[in-house]
């Protein structure tokens, strides 16, 4: 253990108080040296069985720890089980003096620190995934003042990507006949538009709407990431009238059987503790095969997304150019009367949703990162199709993007190269329609 892991134990042991907190302070201590404890003896053991009931117990012990204390063992995990420097020496050694496939074998089991071991070994107890996943999203906030937890917190993401790939992963159809205990969490895990109660979760689950999430072995009543979608008649360009109820179940199944096109209007991650493990290019992939093979008369897959980094950007645009448009944008405030306003005002609309398409089409780099969502959908071979105006016109639409949402269509025949060339060079493909929003100075023409 560090120095300064147990000279902060000490003060808190030694801390003035009562007779009894000083005495559920050295039971606290007694708790965590006992964790510190099984972790070595886990990663001393060779038996599968021992090594379970190990295993088991540590998680049991850290269940019962304060928060202060899981921290302390969370640093002991980051500073006491780095790569033998010794051995790693030597094996860097005998690689750059012998290069050999073996020798970079020697050489990357070396690098391997032994704390992803003992959290492999964690992970043979009852419901470990599910510790350990607990313990990332607890790190996770904490690493902005506890730095040494990145160390952990990169043994633990490296781990994840390996035991949450795609070949681990479950497509489940949510419907109103899922348990409620998975219903429940739909509800709190929604991120991009909030379900307002019950009522509103059946209005997403009604025969023209469809729910898809990832779930995993080991996680079986935890949905990973899930997507909502409707079911409809051409582009949709507002989400609003997407989450509203429209009818009785028969007039749903009958808009359904008329649909030609399937948005893909919510898509959220649901586990903190697996942040930076992508989920979402495989869960909008396979959705589209599903809904392809259950509802053959669809021609059309098409998200309607929110662009949240917009405002952010002409913020930081504005700062930085002295172009009198954006830096009017920058400073505009927009409460109830300025929705009033964009509803009729044509100017405005021509005006913002000119930046906007800029905002969206143009070249990003280190300074000037393109929009999280627009990435996220570019990256995975969709196309710009459409930039509505007024498409979300709740506060937190408007506060984000004056509104504006954005269609990025996935069309199968053409993702690969549309894909290929947003990763490749930055080039956004896009459509006729957004280009018509661009001047001839923003398209570099």
């Amino acid at each position: 253990m560090t120095a300064n892991l147990v000279e902060a134990r000490l003060q808190r042991s030694n801390a003035s108080g009562p007779r009894n907190e000083s005495e559920m302070r050295t039971a606290a201590a007694d708790q965590l040296n006992r964790a510190e404890t099984l972790a070595k003896s886990l990663l001393s053991q060779r038996g599968e069985a021992s090594g379970a009931a190990i295993a088991r117990e540590l998680h049991d012990v850290l269940r019962k720890l304060a928060v202060e204390d899981r921290l302390d063992f969370q640093r002991f995990l980051a500073t006491d089980f780095a790569p033998d420097a010794t051995m790693l020496r030597a094996a860097a050694e005998t690689y750059l003096s012998h290069p050999s496939a073996e020798a970079a074998a020697l050489l990357a089991e070396a690098t391997d620190p032994p704390r992803q071991e003992l959290l492999r070994r964690m992970n043979m107890a009852p419901a470990g995934t599910s510790a350990l996943v607990a313990m990332r999203k607890e790190i996770g906030a904490r690493l902005r003042d506890e730095p040494i937890l990145k160390l952990l917190d990169h043994d633990l993401k490296h781990l994840f990507a390996s035991w949450f790939n795609r070949g681990f992963l479950e497509l489940r159809r949510i419907d109103w006949q899922t348990p409620a205990a998975v219903l429940e969490k739909l509800i709190a895990y929604e991120a991009v538009h909030e379900i307002h109660g019950w009522d509103d979760l059946r209005r997403r689950l009604a025969p023209d709407r469809r729910c898809f999430a990832f779930f995993h072995p080991s996680l079986p009543d935890e949905p990973l990431i899930f997507v909502e979608v409707a079911l409809v008649d051409g582009l949709a360009g507002a989400v609003q009238p997407l989450l509203v109820q429209d009818g009785d179940d028969d007039a749903a199944r009958e808009r359904a059987s008329r649909a030609n096109t399937a948005i893909f209007y919510s898509i959220s991650n649901c586990q903190d503790g697996l942040r930076g493990i992508s989920f979402g290019n495989f869960l909008i992939k396979q959705v589209v095969e599903e809904l392809k093979s259950e509802l053959p008369h669809l021609i059309r897959f098409s998200t309607l997304s929110p662009v949240p980094g917009f405002r952010r950007w002409l913020t930081k645009r504005a700062a930085a150019t002295n172009d009198p448009v954006i830096a009017s944008l920058a400073r505009t405030e927009t409460g109830a009367e300025w929705l009033d306003t964009a509803k009729s005002d044509h100017s405005l609309r021509k005006m913002i949703m000119g930046v906007c398409a800029t905002y969206l089409t143009r070249r990003s780099s280190a300074e000037d990162r393109a929009d999280p969502v627009a990435r996220f959908h570019l990256a995975n071979g969709a196309r710009l199709e459409r930039i509505n105006w007024l498409g979300n016109t709740a506060p937190r639409g408007i506060q984000e993007s004056f509104g504006i949402m954005v269609n990025y269509l996935y069309d199968p025949q053409t993702i690969e190269r549309n894909h290929e060339a947003f990763v490749n060079d930055g080039t956004v493909m896009r459509s006729a329609d957004v280009d018509a929003l661009l001047t001839v100075e923003d398209t570099g023409a």
